[in-house]
């Protein structure tokens, strides 16, 4: 399957930009937390800047996926490069010149809103070229490569740091996303054309919204982990051991995808959704009881395989619920799973500072398996 994805003309150049475009998604509110913390000296302020690009990316995916449902994506691609790139450097720069912390925040949404909807399109363009059951294929190879980037992205901007600064690292690797961007609408197909008239038809099958719930509460799986891992680590006195975990997390997950796409599934995508969702909320259940780094680590790992399948299944049923909106309807989904993690974030902080550094792995799992429960809802119900 995979080589016949790879082999449609475009696609494997359009794998390799990709990677290439989608390497600020990890590393600008990294970077933008160094940049603003060293120039500032004020971690608070470094903190709102970052979240305010995280807001800024959640808000714009669903409006860039209005416009490419009825312009194309090739214009939505350049104009969110040239304002994410612009609105880097220009971040980079104010920090240094010491301006008024407001401009940093306006900056930083700015450059979030402009992040460009990479992986959007591909889905988009992938699925239309593969249909039927190869769009399974397709929405993994989307995930790997995103997942490849987030986790090369940050290795390269360490480096970058190494040899200079902070500030010129996120410049850097702001510009190569940025030219990889460019370099990837010029390739796409989906640029050519708009892809849906339809107008306001994300919601017309209610049951769009039970599975934006569905994607917002793996989401929320993902954020308390994220929580979790780093204070396992601390209350244990190895900080060191946050990296290996949460690099267990992401193998997981490159794995989960590739493995997901290779083959041909006979089970419905609704009982796949409810199938992931519950295995995934069952082997992270027990990280709560898990003593041993390398056991935890095993258990992480498998808590990634069905991790990116469940997104992968999930958008396949994007196109079913909402096939006159599509674009529009997976910048919701991108939406949801951002907005899922700041929420599982906030809640595993708050109930690990309450019951204690394993709690919040609880909240993982309870988040993935009520989302299994709300997947169950889909098999029985109907539009209206």
């Amino acid at each position: 399957m995979y080589r016949t994805l790879l082999g449609l003309p475009g696609v494997t150049a359009q794998a390799v930009l990709g990677f290439l475009a989608q390497l600020t998604q990890q590393v600008a509110p990294v970077g933008i937390v160094l940049v603003v913390r060293y120039a500032s000296g004020s971690l608070a302020l470094a903190g709102l800047t970052a979240a305010a690009f995280s807001l800024g990316a959640g808000m714009g995916r669903p409006l860039h996926g209005r416009v490419m449902d009825r312009r194309g994506a090739g214009p939505v691609l350049v104009c969110c490069a040239l304002v994410h790139v612009a609105a880097l450097l220009a971040l980079v720069a104010c920090a240094g010149a010491r301006t008024p912390a407001w401009t940093l925040v306006a900056l930083a949404w700015l450059a979030g809103a402009g992040l460009p909807p990479i992986s959007l399109s591909m889905r988009i363009e992938w699925g239309r070229r593969m249909g039927g059951e190869g769009r399974t294929t397709a929405y993994s190879l989307v995930y790997l490569v995103q997942e490849l980037a987030m986790l090369t992205g940050p290795l390269v901007f360490g480096l970058l740091i190494v040899v200079a600064s902070s500030s010129l690292a996120l410049g850097v690797v702001a510009v190569a996303a940025g030219l990889g961007t460019l370099a990837f609408a010029r390739v796409a197909r989906a640029g050519t054309s708009a892809l849906s008239r339809g107008r306001g038809r994300v919601f017309a099958d209610r049951r769009m919204l039970v599975l934006l719930a569905v994607v917002l509460l793996t989401g929320g799986t993902m954020g308390a982990l994220e929580v979790g891992l780093p204070a396992l680590a601390a209350a244990r006195d190895l900080p060191a051991a946050t990296g290996p975990l949460v690099a267990a997390l992401s193998l997981g997950g490159i794995a989960g995808a590739a493995l997901y796409g290779a083959r041909r599934w006979r089970s419905g995508v609704r009982a796949r959704l409810t199938g992931l969702m519950l295995a995934m909320g069952i082997v992270l259940a027990p990280l709560v009881l898990i003593d041993s780094l390398p056991v935890l680590w095993v258990a992480l790992f498998a808590g990634g395989l069905a991790l990116n399948p469940a997104l992968t299944t999930a958008s396949l049923l994007v196109d079913e619920f909402a096939p006159t909106a599509q674009a529009e309807a997976f910048g919701w989904v991108s939406t949801a799973i951002g907005t899922g993690a700041a929420l599982g974030s906030g809640v595993a902080g708050v109930v690990g500072e309450r019951i204690g550094p394993s709690a919040p792995f609880l909240a993982a799992a309870a988040s993935a398996l009520l989302g299994a429960v709300l997947a169950a809802v889909l098999h029985g119900k109907n539009p209206s």
